[in-house]
Protein backbone atom coordinates (compact mmCIF):
# COMPACT_ATOMS: atom_id res chain seq x y z
CA UNK A 1 0.00 0.00 0.00
CA UNK A 2 1.48 3.53 -0.56
CA UNK A 3 1.71 5.74 2.26
CA UNK A 4 -0.62 8.74 2.67
CA UNK A 5 -0.19 11.81 0.70
CA UNK A 6 1.09 15.00 2.26
CA UNK A 7 -2.28 16.22 1.24
CA UNK A 8 -3.88 14.12 3.95
CA UNK A 9 -4.39 15.99 7.25
CA UNK A 10 -2.96 14.20 10.07
CA UNK A 11 -4.74 14.96 14.07
CA UNK A 12 -2.67 13.89 16.88
CA UNK A 13 -4.35 13.45 19.82
CA UNK A 14 -2.25 14.98 23.31
CA UNK A 15 0.13 17.45 23.39
CA UNK A 16 2.65 16.10 25.67
CA UNK A 17 6.12 15.69 24.87
CA UNK A 18 5.37 11.97 22.52
CA UNK A 19 1.97 13.67 21.16
CA UNK A 20 4.04 16.98 20.57
CA UNK A 21 7.25 14.82 18.60
CA UNK A 22 4.58 13.36 16.68
CA UNK A 23 2.74 16.35 15.49
CA UNK A 24 6.27 17.53 14.46
CA UNK A 25 7.52 14.79 12.62
CA UNK A 26 3.93 14.89 10.22
CA UNK A 27 4.65 18.41 9.96
CA UNK A 28 8.15 18.49 9.28
CA UNK A 29 7.15 15.58 6.42
CA UNK A 30 4.66 18.12 4.27
CA UNK A 31 1.32 17.26 6.71
CA UNK A 32 -1.29 19.83 7.76
CA UNK A 33 -1.53 18.91 11.71
CA UNK A 34 -4.00 19.27 14.01
CA UNK A 35 -2.88 19.40 17.17
CA UNK A 36 -5.44 18.67 20.32
CA UNK A 37 -5.02 18.58 23.78
CA UNK A 38 -8.44 18.80 26.38
CA UNK A 39 -5.83 20.77 28.85
CA UNK A 40 -6.52 24.54 28.28
CA UNK A 41 -3.81 25.80 26.19
CA UNK A 42 -1.87 22.45 26.01
CA UNK A 43 -1.99 22.47 22.66
CA UNK A 44 -0.70 26.08 21.61
CA UNK A 45 1.93 25.06 24.65
CA UNK A 46 3.04 22.14 22.47
CA UNK A 47 3.68 23.77 19.18
CA UNK A 48 5.59 26.64 21.04
CA UNK A 49 7.15 23.28 22.32
CA UNK A 50 8.10 22.64 18.74
CA UNK A 51 8.97 25.99 17.82
CA UNK A 52 11.56 26.18 20.50
CA UNK A 53 12.81 23.27 19.65
CA UNK A 54 13.65 23.31 16.01
CA UNK A 55 14.89 27.45 16.82
CA UNK A 56 17.82 25.46 18.53
CA UNK A 57 18.65 23.95 14.84
CA UNK A 58 18.43 27.11 13.31
CA UNK A 59 20.63 29.04 15.17
CA UNK A 60 22.90 26.44 15.44
CA UNK A 61 22.92 26.51 10.89
CA UNK A 62 21.39 23.19 10.60
CA UNK A 63 18.11 24.25 9.69
CA UNK A 64 16.41 27.20 7.61
CA UNK A 65 14.44 29.77 9.25
CA UNK A 66 11.78 29.47 6.20
CA UNK A 67 11.92 26.05 6.89
CA UNK A 68 11.14 25.91 10.36
CA UNK A 69 8.60 28.71 9.81
CA UNK A 70 6.91 26.17 7.18
CA UNK A 71 6.66 23.30 10.14
CA UNK A 72 5.19 25.65 12.25
CA UNK A 73 2.73 26.97 10.38
CA UNK A 74 1.25 23.54 9.41
CA UNK A 75 0.89 22.50 12.99
CA UNK A 76 -2.70 23.68 14.16
CA UNK A 77 -3.48 23.77 17.47
CA UNK A 78 -7.30 23.05 18.28
CA UNK A 79 -9.13 23.33 21.34
CA UNK A 80 -12.32 20.80 20.05
CA UNK A 81 -12.26 17.74 19.31
CA UNK A 82 -14.65 18.37 16.83
CA UNK A 83 -12.14 20.15 14.58
CA UNK A 84 -10.29 16.88 13.50
CA UNK A 85 -13.06 15.35 11.82
CA UNK A 86 -11.32 16.09 8.56
CA UNK A 87 -8.12 13.80 9.61
CA UNK A 88 -7.18 11.09 7.13
CA UNK A 89 -4.68 9.86 10.38
CA UNK A 90 -5.58 10.50 13.88
CA UNK A 91 -2.86 9.74 16.15
CA UNK A 92 -4.06 9.42 19.74
CA UNK A 93 -1.03 9.70 22.60
CA UNK A 94 -3.10 10.16 25.82
CA UNK A 95 -2.39 8.47 29.18
CA UNK A 96 -2.02 5.01 29.40
CA UNK A 97 -5.27 3.87 30.35
CA UNK A 98 -7.92 1.49 28.31
CA UNK A 99 -10.95 2.66 28.85
CA UNK A 100 -9.81 6.53 28.62
CA UNK A 101 -8.59 5.23 25.44
CA UNK A 102 -11.74 3.30 24.41
CA UNK A 103 -13.67 6.91 24.99
CA UNK A 104 -11.40 8.57 23.00
CA UNK A 105 -11.97 5.91 20.42
CA UNK A 106 -15.57 5.78 20.54
CA UNK A 107 -15.45 9.63 19.77
CA UNK A 108 -12.84 9.77 17.13
CA UNK A 109 -15.13 6.71 14.87
CA UNK A 110 -18.45 9.16 15.75
CA UNK A 111 -16.26 12.15 14.16
CA UNK A 112 -13.65 11.15 11.54
CA UNK A 113 -14.92 9.94 8.10
CA UNK A 114 -14.99 6.12 7.71
CA UNK A 115 -12.04 5.28 5.65
CA UNK A 116 -9.91 7.43 8.15
CA UNK A 117 -7.20 5.51 9.97
CA UNK A 118 -7.28 5.85 14.22
CA UNK A 119 -3.49 5.19 15.33
CA UNK A 120 -2.86 4.51 18.93
CA UNK A 121 0.93 5.85 20.46
CA UNK A 122 0.17 3.29 23.29
CA UNK A 123 3.47 1.44 24.30
CA UNK A 124 1.73 -0.92 27.17
CA UNK A 125 -1.66 -1.81 26.01
CA UNK A 126 -3.54 -4.47 24.19
CA UNK A 127 -4.02 -3.01 20.52
CA UNK A 128 -7.05 -5.62 19.93
CA UNK A 129 -8.47 -4.71 23.68
CA UNK A 130 -8.47 -1.00 22.30
CA UNK A 131 -10.28 -2.17 19.78
CA UNK A 132 -12.55 -4.61 21.15
CA UNK A 133 -15.59 -2.02 21.29
CA UNK A 134 -15.09 0.47 18.23
CA UNK A 135 -17.62 -0.39 15.46
CA UNK A 136 -14.74 -1.23 13.18
CA UNK A 137 -11.84 -1.94 14.95
CA UNK A 138 -10.06 -3.10 11.42
CA UNK A 139 -9.15 0.60 11.25
CA UNK A 140 -7.22 0.79 14.17
CA UNK A 141 -3.64 0.33 13.87
CA UNK A 142 -0.49 0.79 16.77
CA UNK A 143 1.73 3.39 15.24
CA UNK A 144 4.16 3.55 18.32
CA UNK A 145 6.90 5.90 18.05
CA UNK A 146 10.12 5.97 20.72
CA UNK A 147 10.79 9.25 22.76
CA UNK A 148 11.99 11.78 21.23
CA UNK A 149 9.43 11.03 18.37
CA UNK A 150 11.85 13.58 15.90
CA UNK A 151 15.16 11.78 17.22
CA UNK A 152 14.41 7.81 17.27
CA UNK A 153 14.06 6.15 14.26
CA UNK A 154 11.81 3.16 15.02
CA UNK A 155 8.31 3.16 14.38
CA UNK A 156 6.33 -0.70 15.72
CA UNK A 157 2.93 -0.36 13.91
CA UNK A 158 0.90 -2.99 15.65
CA UNK A 159 -1.62 -5.36 14.44
CA UNK A 160 -4.57 -6.23 16.46
CA UNK A 161 -6.42 -8.98 16.11
CA UNK A 162 -9.16 -6.91 13.65
CA UNK A 163 -6.64 -4.86 12.27
CA UNK A 164 -6.93 -4.24 8.78
CA UNK A 165 -3.61 -5.19 6.59
CA UNK A 166 -4.24 -2.63 4.22
CA UNK A 167 -4.13 -0.62 7.42
CA UNK A 168 -1.09 -1.81 8.09
CA UNK A 169 0.75 -1.42 5.41
CA UNK A 170 -0.36 1.79 5.02
CA UNK A 171 0.88 3.35 8.29
CA UNK A 172 4.05 1.13 7.55
CA UNK A 173 4.36 3.05 4.37
CA UNK A 174 3.90 6.20 6.03
CA UNK A 175 5.90 6.27 8.73
CA UNK A 176 8.97 5.41 5.86
CA UNK A 177 8.02 8.25 3.88
CA UNK A 178 8.43 10.40 7.31
CA UNK A 179 11.75 9.37 7.34
CA UNK A 180 11.54 6.90 9.95
CA UNK A 181 12.02 2.86 10.28
CA UNK A 182 8.53 0.92 10.80
CA UNK A 183 8.81 -2.77 11.64
CA UNK A 184 5.06 -5.11 11.95
CA UNK A 185 4.14 -6.64 15.40
CA UNK A 186 1.18 -8.37 16.75
CA UNK A 187 -0.49 -6.92 19.44
CA UNK A 188 1.03 -8.88 22.64
CA UNK A 189 2.51 -7.57 25.47
CA UNK A 190 5.67 -5.42 25.07
CA UNK A 191 5.04 -5.51 21.35
CA UNK A 192 9.01 -5.99 20.44
CA UNK A 193 10.65 -3.41 22.15
CA UNK A 194 9.29 -3.47 25.64
CA UNK A 195 9.42 -7.24 25.83
CA UNK A 196 12.70 -8.33 24.31
CA UNK A 197 14.49 -5.63 26.37
CA UNK A 198 13.41 -6.59 29.53
CA UNK A 199 16.63 -8.83 29.81
CA UNK A 200 19.26 -6.02 28.96
CA UNK A 201 17.78 -4.60 32.73
CA UNK A 202 17.14 -7.35 34.01
CA UNK A 203 20.50 -9.15 34.07
CA UNK A 204 22.46 -6.46 35.32
CA UNK A 205 20.25 -5.68 38.04
CA UNK A 206 20.42 -9.80 39.39
CA UNK A 207 24.29 -9.66 38.90
CA UNK A 208 23.94 -6.29 41.06
CA UNK A 209 21.96 -8.33 43.50
CA UNK A 210 24.06 -11.47 43.44
CA UNK A 211 26.88 -8.93 44.52
CA UNK A 212 29.45 -9.26 41.40
CA UNK A 213 30.19 -5.84 41.03
CA UNK A 214 28.83 -2.76 41.36
CA UNK A 215 26.79 -0.78 39.41
CA UNK A 216 29.01 1.60 37.86
CA UNK A 217 31.43 -1.45 37.02
CA UNK A 218 28.70 -3.04 35.64
CA UNK A 219 27.73 0.03 33.11
CA UNK A 220 31.29 0.53 32.47
CA UNK A 221 31.12 -2.95 30.91
CA UNK A 222 28.20 -2.80 29.46
CA UNK A 223 29.53 0.45 27.31
CA UNK A 224 33.47 -0.84 26.86
CA UNK A 225 32.86 -4.07 26.31
CA UNK A 226 29.98 -4.57 24.62
CA UNK A 227 29.11 -1.21 22.61
CA UNK A 228 25.70 -0.53 24.14
CA UNK A 229 25.16 2.76 24.87
CA UNK A 230 24.31 2.72 28.05
CA UNK A 231 24.58 0.50 30.38
CA UNK A 232 21.15 -0.66 32.44
CA UNK A 233 21.50 1.56 35.44
CA UNK A 234 21.91 4.85 33.48
CA UNK A 235 19.68 3.90 31.32
CA UNK A 236 16.88 3.13 33.73
CA UNK A 237 18.41 5.88 35.76
CA UNK A 238 17.17 8.30 32.69
CA UNK A 239 13.78 6.47 32.09
CA UNK A 240 12.62 6.89 35.51
CA UNK A 241 12.40 3.91 37.60
CA UNK A 242 8.98 4.33 38.40
CA UNK A 243 8.37 3.57 34.51
CA UNK A 244 10.54 0.98 33.87
CA UNK A 245 9.39 -0.82 36.83
CA UNK A 246 5.84 -0.51 35.92
CA UNK A 247 6.81 -2.10 32.48
CA UNK A 248 8.60 -4.63 33.89
CA UNK A 249 5.95 -5.27 35.87
CA UNK A 250 3.27 -4.89 33.25
CA UNK A 251 5.22 -7.54 31.22
CA UNK A 252 5.95 -10.08 34.10
CA UNK A 253 1.91 -10.20 34.78
CA UNK A 254 0.30 -10.30 31.49
CA UNK A 255 2.72 -13.59 30.49
CA UNK A 256 1.11 -14.97 33.86
CA UNK A 257 4.28 -14.73 35.87
CA UNK A 258 7.00 -16.22 33.69
CA UNK A 259 10.04 -15.82 35.45
CA UNK A 260 12.02 -14.48 32.88
CA UNK A 261 10.03 -11.41 33.00
CA UNK A 262 10.60 -11.66 37.75
CA UNK A 263 10.96 -7.65 38.55
CA UNK A 264 13.97 -6.77 40.39
CA UNK A 265 13.57 -6.35 44.31
CA UNK A 266 16.49 -3.90 44.15
CA UNK A 267 14.73 -1.96 41.68
CA UNK A 268 10.93 -2.24 43.80
CA UNK A 269 13.13 -0.61 46.51
CA UNK A 270 14.30 2.23 44.74
CA UNK A 271 10.84 2.90 43.39
CA UNK A 272 9.48 2.81 47.20
CA UNK A 273 12.04 5.03 48.88
CA UNK A 274 11.55 7.46 45.93
CA UNK A 275 14.10 7.49 44.15
CA UNK A 276 13.63 7.51 40.62
CA UNK A 277 16.65 8.40 38.60
CA UNK A 278 17.49 11.74 37.14
CA UNK A 279 13.85 12.97 37.84
CA UNK A 280 14.08 12.92 41.31
CA UNK A 281 17.73 13.51 41.99
CA UNK A 282 18.62 10.34 43.24
CA UNK A 283 18.45 6.42 41.22
CA UNK A 284 21.66 4.06 41.22
CA UNK A 285 23.23 7.50 40.86
CA UNK A 286 23.41 10.81 42.66
CA UNK A 287 22.57 13.61 40.67
CA UNK A 288 22.00 17.68 40.97
CA UNK A 289 24.99 20.16 41.11
CA UNK A 290 27.59 18.62 42.83
CA UNK A 291 27.24 14.98 42.32
CA UNK A 292 29.73 12.92 41.37
CA UNK A 293 29.20 9.54 39.45
CA UNK A 294 30.73 6.79 40.98
CA UNK A 295 33.99 5.43 38.74
CA UNK A 296 34.41 1.79 37.70
CA UNK A 297 36.49 -0.57 39.16
CA UNK A 298 39.35 -0.89 37.07
CA UNK A 299 42.57 -3.20 38.28
CA UNK A 300 45.84 -1.30 38.43
CA UNK A 301 48.24 -2.18 36.08
CA UNK A 302 49.74 -5.54 36.53
CA UNK A 303 53.41 -6.54 35.93
CA UNK A 304 54.71 -9.29 33.89
CA UNK A 305 57.77 -9.90 31.45
CA UNK A 306 55.90 -12.81 29.91
CA UNK A 307 56.28 -12.11 26.17
CA UNK A 308 54.69 -15.57 24.84
CA UNK A 309 50.97 -15.92 24.61
CA UNK A 310 49.78 -19.51 23.94
CA UNK A 311 46.98 -20.46 22.30
CA UNK A 312 45.52 -24.05 22.03
CA UNK A 313 42.76 -24.64 20.05
CA UNK A 314 40.13 -22.58 17.85
CA UNK A 315 39.50 -18.45 19.79
CA UNK A 316 36.41 -18.35 17.83
CA UNK A 317 34.67 -15.43 18.47
CA UNK A 318 37.67 -14.33 20.25
CA UNK A 319 40.25 -14.33 17.45
CA UNK A 320 40.32 -10.66 17.33
CA UNK A 321 41.97 -10.15 21.10
CA UNK A 322 44.62 -12.97 19.84
CA UNK A 323 45.64 -10.50 16.79
CA UNK A 324 45.18 -7.26 18.88
CA UNK A 325 48.13 -9.00 21.34
CA UNK A 326 50.00 -9.91 18.66
CA UNK A 327 50.35 -5.76 17.51
CA UNK A 328 50.78 -5.31 21.25
CA UNK A 329 54.21 -6.95 20.64
CA UNK A 330 53.46 -10.58 21.96
CA UNK A 331 54.44 -13.62 20.43
CA UNK A 332 51.21 -16.39 19.73
CA UNK A 333 52.25 -19.83 19.58
CA UNK A 334 49.52 -21.60 17.94
CA UNK A 335 49.04 -25.40 18.84
CA UNK A 336 46.23 -27.49 19.14
CA UNK A 337 43.55 -27.68 22.38
CA UNK A 338 40.46 -26.73 23.89
CA UNK A 339 40.42 -23.04 22.93
CA UNK A 340 42.49 -21.71 25.96
CA UNK A 341 45.01 -18.93 25.97
CA UNK A 342 48.03 -19.74 28.08
CA UNK A 343 49.83 -16.64 29.76
CA UNK A 344 52.13 -17.20 32.49
CA UNK A 345 50.53 -18.82 35.45
CA UNK A 346 46.85 -18.06 33.92
CA UNK A 347 44.97 -20.05 31.73
CA UNK A 348 42.08 -17.86 29.73
CA UNK A 349 39.21 -18.89 28.44
CA UNK A 350 36.02 -17.24 27.08
CA UNK A 351 32.76 -17.63 28.93
CA UNK A 352 30.19 -20.95 28.16
CA UNK A 353 28.05 -19.74 30.42
CA UNK A 354 29.55 -21.81 33.54
CA UNK A 355 30.65 -20.17 36.34
CA UNK A 356 34.93 -20.53 36.70
CA UNK A 357 35.07 -22.48 39.66
CA UNK A 358 32.78 -25.39 38.45
CA UNK A 359 34.57 -25.43 35.19
CA UNK A 360 38.17 -25.20 36.56
CA UNK A 361 36.65 -28.60 38.54
CA UNK A 362 35.42 -29.99 36.04
CA UNK A 363 38.26 -29.81 33.33
CA UNK A 364 41.10 -29.78 35.98
CA UNK A 365 42.47 -26.59 35.93
CA UNK A 366 42.93 -24.65 38.56
CA UNK A 367 44.24 -21.31 37.27
CA UNK A 368 41.26 -20.81 35.08
CA UNK A 369 40.25 -17.45 34.50
CA UNK A 370 37.17 -16.70 32.26
CA UNK A 371 37.20 -13.79 29.80
CA UNK A 372 33.52 -11.91 28.90
CA UNK A 373 32.25 -11.75 25.31
CA UNK A 374 33.14 -7.94 24.01
CA UNK A 375 31.20 -6.80 20.51
CA UNK A 376 34.37 -6.89 19.24
CA UNK A 377 37.37 -7.60 21.00
CA UNK A 378 40.00 -5.31 18.36
CA UNK A 379 38.52 -2.11 19.63
CA UNK A 380 36.83 -3.17 22.93
CA UNK A 381 38.25 -0.59 25.75
CA UNK A 382 37.52 -3.16 28.72
CA UNK A 383 36.66 -6.72 29.60
CA UNK A 384 35.09 -8.47 32.92
CA UNK A 385 37.82 -11.25 34.32
CA UNK A 386 36.10 -14.21 36.74
CA UNK A 387 38.82 -16.05 38.32
CA UNK A 388 38.08 -19.48 39.71
CA UNK A 389 38.24 -19.86 43.35
CA UNK A 390 41.16 -21.96 42.92
CA UNK A 391 42.96 -20.08 40.70
CA UNK A 392 46.41 -18.34 42.43
CA UNK A 393 47.23 -15.04 42.71
CA UNK A 394 49.60 -14.99 40.34
CA UNK A 395 47.19 -16.17 37.63
CA UNK A 396 44.92 -13.92 38.19
CA UNK A 397 47.83 -11.01 37.63
CA UNK A 398 49.20 -12.85 35.10
CA UNK A 399 45.10 -12.74 33.17
CA UNK A 400 44.72 -9.24 34.22
CA UNK A 401 48.54 -8.42 33.06
CA UNK A 402 47.85 -9.49 29.54
CA UNK A 403 44.78 -7.94 28.89
CA UNK A 404 46.78 -4.75 30.36
CA UNK A 405 49.47 -5.13 27.39
CA UNK A 406 46.49 -5.12 24.77
CA UNK A 407 45.49 -1.40 26.14
CA UNK A 408 42.44 -3.44 27.81
CA UNK A 409 41.01 -2.33 31.36
CA UNK A 410 40.07 -4.99 33.23
CA UNK A 411 37.43 -5.53 35.57
CA UNK A 412 37.44 -8.45 38.12
CA UNK A 413 33.79 -9.27 38.91
CA UNK A 414 33.10 -12.54 41.06
CA UNK A 415 32.74 -15.39 39.58
CA UNK A 416 29.21 -15.39 38.17
CA UNK A 417 27.53 -17.96 35.32
CA UNK A 418 27.43 -16.20 32.28
CA UNK A 419 29.56 -12.86 33.32
CA UNK A 420 27.96 -9.93 32.33
CA UNK A 421 27.83 -9.44 28.37
CA UNK A 422 27.72 -13.04 27.31
CA UNK A 423 24.52 -13.41 30.10
CA UNK A 424 22.79 -10.26 28.34
CA UNK A 425 23.15 -10.76 25.24
CA UNK A 426 22.16 -14.78 25.53
CA UNK A 427 18.88 -13.49 27.57
CA UNK A 428 18.05 -10.85 24.62
CA UNK A 429 19.01 -13.46 21.56
CA UNK A 430 16.32 -15.53 24.05
CA UNK A 431 13.33 -13.78 24.24
CA UNK A 432 14.45 -12.43 20.59
CA UNK A 433 14.29 -16.25 19.18
CA UNK A 434 10.78 -16.85 21.41
CA UNK A 435 8.70 -13.33 20.18
CA UNK A 436 9.75 -15.06 16.34
CA UNK A 437 8.92 -18.17 17.47
CA UNK A 438 5.41 -16.76 18.26
CA UNK A 439 4.53 -14.54 15.70
CA UNK A 440 5.62 -11.34 17.23
CA UNK A 441 7.55 -10.18 14.72
CA UNK A 442 9.73 -11.34 11.70
CA UNK A 443 14.05 -12.31 12.61
CA UNK A 444 14.57 -8.99 10.40
CA UNK A 445 12.10 -6.96 12.38
CA UNK A 446 12.70 -8.06 15.84
CA UNK A 447 16.56 -7.14 14.81
CA UNK A 448 15.92 -3.86 13.48
CA UNK A 449 13.68 -2.39 16.08
CA UNK A 450 16.47 -3.40 18.86
CA UNK A 451 19.36 -1.47 16.54
CA UNK A 452 16.55 1.71 15.46
CA UNK A 453 14.53 1.72 19.12
CA UNK A 454 16.99 1.59 21.31
CA UNK A 455 20.74 1.68 19.24
CA UNK A 456 21.74 -0.94 20.33
CA UNK A 457 24.81 -2.11 18.62
CA UNK A 458 23.41 -5.24 16.64
CA UNK A 459 20.25 -7.47 16.91
CA UNK A 460 20.25 -10.00 18.87
CA UNK A 461 19.28 -12.55 16.64
CA UNK A 462 22.44 -11.05 14.24
CA UNK A 463 24.64 -11.16 17.08
CA UNK A 464 23.86 -14.84 17.91
CA UNK A 465 24.94 -15.83 14.92
CA UNK A 466 27.57 -13.70 14.95
CA UNK A 467 28.89 -16.20 17.60
CA UNK A 468 27.88 -18.94 16.14
CA UNK A 469 25.68 -21.94 15.66
CA UNK A 470 24.45 -23.34 18.87
CA UNK A 471 26.87 -20.88 20.97
CA UNK A 472 23.96 -19.59 22.90
CA UNK A 473 21.86 -22.23 23.62
CA UNK A 474 24.91 -24.38 24.84
CA UNK A 475 25.44 -20.57 27.12
CA UNK A 476 21.89 -20.86 28.61
CA UNK A 477 21.75 -24.24 28.82
CA UNK A 478 24.81 -24.00 31.42
CA UNK A 479 23.53 -20.65 33.05
CA UNK A 480 20.11 -23.05 33.46
CA UNK A 481 21.73 -25.62 35.53
CA UNK A 482 24.05 -23.36 37.48
CA UNK A 483 20.49 -21.79 38.37
CA UNK A 484 18.36 -24.61 38.20
CA UNK A 485 16.14 -21.98 37.23
CA UNK A 486 12.93 -21.72 34.34
CA UNK A 487 13.99 -18.42 33.82
CA UNK A 488 17.08 -19.63 31.34
CA UNK A 489 15.35 -21.92 29.63
CA UNK A 490 16.60 -22.07 25.59
CA UNK A 491 13.98 -20.94 23.62
CA UNK A 492 12.87 -23.39 21.12
CA UNK A 493 13.85 -22.01 17.84
CA UNK A 494 17.28 -21.64 19.43
CA UNK A 495 17.60 -25.33 20.53
CA UNK A 496 16.58 -26.28 16.91
CA UNK A 497 18.98 -24.06 15.04
CA UNK A 498 21.59 -26.13 17.35
CA UNK A 499 20.84 -28.74 16.70
CA UNK A 500 20.30 -28.63 13.05
CA UNK A 501 23.95 -25.93 12.91
CA UNK A 502 22.33 -23.48 11.32
CA UNK A 503 21.34 -19.56 12.50
CA UNK A 504 18.64 -17.08 12.06
CA UNK A 505 20.02 -15.88 8.80
CA UNK A 506 21.37 -19.05 7.04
Amino acid sequence: MPALDTQTKVAVVGAGAMGSGIAQVAAQAGHQVYLHDQREGAAQAGRDGIAKQLQRRVDKGKMQQQDLDAVIDRIQPVANLDAVADAGLVIEAIIEDLQIKRQLLANLEDLCAGDAILATNTSSISVTALGAEMNKPERLVGMHFFNPAPLMALVEVVMGLATSQAVADTVHATATAWGKKPVYATSTPGFIVNRVARPFYAESLRLLQEQATDAATLDAIIREAGQFRMGAFELTDLIGHDVNYAVTNSVFNSYYQDPRFLPSLIQKELVEAGRLGRKSGQGFYPYGEGAEKPQPQTEPAQQSDETVVIAEGNPGVAAPLLERLKAAGLTIIERDGPGQIRFGNAVLALTDGRMATERAANEGVANLVLFDLAFDYSNASRLALAPADQASEAAVSCACALLQKAGIAVSLIADRPGLVIMRTVAMLANEAADAALHGVATIADIDLAMKAGLNYPDGPLSWSDRLGAGHVFNVLTNIQNSYAEDRYRPALLLRKNAFAQKGFYS
